[in-house]
């Protein structure tokens, strides 16, 4: 949407709001929460992309698994790493700290990820001694923090200070239009969020494999993916391709374009299934350095996670701020994966990630919690279990543990019995 008319939308949700305040004559008060961004130099950020102190997780974000060690994300800020040997009893052992973080990584002993609009590579041969190796600068050009804000060019955004005001406003002057902010605040209006760019008048809402192998497991909302000797990322528009056949020193090799909205990927065999709003495209990486696009299948403009196995594709649809849609799950035939063919539509509450052990498939279906599904018929899938007392965003199945992140922090499910889920533990968000 052109920033133009989101702000003339926001302008009028806030002139809406601004005007339904209690006043005397006329004059109204009107009480702010807002954030300053806390800024470091480039060097000092980069000086501290290493394991440190382990830190409380505050927002999860995306989820990786290598080996025993499961690397999470603490949404814009780093990556906990946390020693899962016993499931039943995981540590929080080190926090790598990465400044506008959002997505991750691993072959062998190589963690990638972002760092707003960089790619950083950490040797993670020792997990308690992590360590930079390498910067790749400039490779997500539209990175952002919160909507249209932009990080400082020279800079690195790492922390936001809380502040409050109470303001006298003129009733009719449209609220927080009439008082003068600094550049590059996050105002909290009446439990919305709004990111000002005063220079722009720019506004925008906001809202919160086997151990063995040597790659990790990355759930399905994931935007990075690693195949043979390759890492693939993908940005709203673009799929970006990197040579790491020296996996602490990756190339960036080719980009192709593919489309608008472009949200998630996932990797299986020698293919690369591409989630967008409007539909799943599939690409060939029999040439891991230029995937061909092989497939695609349209849908109503939703989000769109996906995994897939053999025979079939799995993909949740869901309603949001920027997707709009249907909540569902579609499974697809791709025999011919030229051609993806609908089976059946599902019909789901909020679906976000989701995951597939053998014939067992796991949803995350938002506010109404982790759900079971036995997938041996795709077109009668049964529901087997529903854990409902948390909401759920994304899951790896595996080994016999689904791992869950969800609100309330991360969660572990035994599923030796998939009808009788059972909590293994949970490292709870910090309140």
């Amino acid at each position: 949407m052109p920033k133009q008319v989101l702000a003339a939308c926001f302008a009028f949700a806030v002139l809406i709001l601004a005007g339904s305040q209690g006043c005397v004559k006329d004059h109204c008060t009107q009480t702010y929460k807002y954030f300053v961004p806390v800024y470091r130099t480039s060097e000092q950020v980069r000086a501290n992309i290493k394991s440190n102190a382990p830190i409380a997780i505050e927002r999860a974000g995306k989820l990786y698994i290598r080996g025993s060690y499961i690397f999470l994300n603490e949404i814009d800020k780093g990556i906990h790493i946390i020693d899962n040997a016993d499931p039943s009893n995981p540590r929080n052992v080190a926090f790598i700290d990465i400044p506008g973080n959002m997505d991750m990584a691993v072959k062998g002993n190589t963690l990638y990820a972002d760092a707003y609009t960089d790619l950083v590579t950490v040797d993670i041969t020792d997990p308690l001694q992590s360590k930079l190796t390498c910067v790749t600068e400039g490779i997500f050009p539209l990175r952002q923090y919160y909507g249209y804000f932009y990080a400082d060019t020279s800079k690195v955004i790492v922390d936001w200070l809380p502040r409050d005001t109470t303001v006298n406003v003129d009733c009719g002057n449209g609220g927080f239009f009439g008082i003068e902010f600094n550049k590059h605040e996050v105002l909290m209006y009446n439990d919305m969020a709004a990111v000002l760019d005063i220079s722009s008048n720019a506004y925008s809402s906001s809202s919160p494999a086997a151990s063995v192998s040597p790659f990790g497991a990355g759930g399905s909302m994931a935007r990075f993916a690693i195949a043979g000797n390759y890492l693939y990322t993908v940005t709203t528009s673009d799929l970006n391709v990197f040579d790491i056949h020296h996996s602490l020193s990756p190339l960036f090799s080719n980009k192709a374009g593919i489309g608008q909205n472009i949200e998630t990927i996932y990797p299986f065999k020698q293919k690369l299934f591409i989630g967008s709003t409007g539909g799943m495209f599939i690409y060939n990486i029999n040439d891991g350095a230029h995937p061909q696009k092989e497939g695609l299948f349209a849908h109503v403009q939703s989000c769109d996670p996906v995994i897939a196995d053999d025979r079939y594709a799995y993909v949740t649809l869901r309603t949001g701020t920027a997707c709009n849609g249907l909540d569902q799950l579609d499974i697809l035939d791709i025999a011919d994966v030229n051609n993806p063919a609908w089976v059946r539509s599902y019909s789901m509450t909020n679906p976000h990630g989701l995951s597939k052990d053998g014939n067992l498939l796991f949803i995350c279906d938002g506010r109404d919690g982790l759900k079971v599904y036995d997938a041996t018929d795709v077109s009668k899938i049964s529901l087997l279990s529903v854990v409902s007392d948390i909401e759920t965003f994304d899951v790896i199945a595996m080994n016999g543990v689904a791992l869950v992140v969800t609100s309330k922090g991360l969660y572990q499910y035994a599923y030796a019995d998939p009808a009788h889920l059972v909590l293994l533990s949970k490292i709870d968000v910090a309140i």
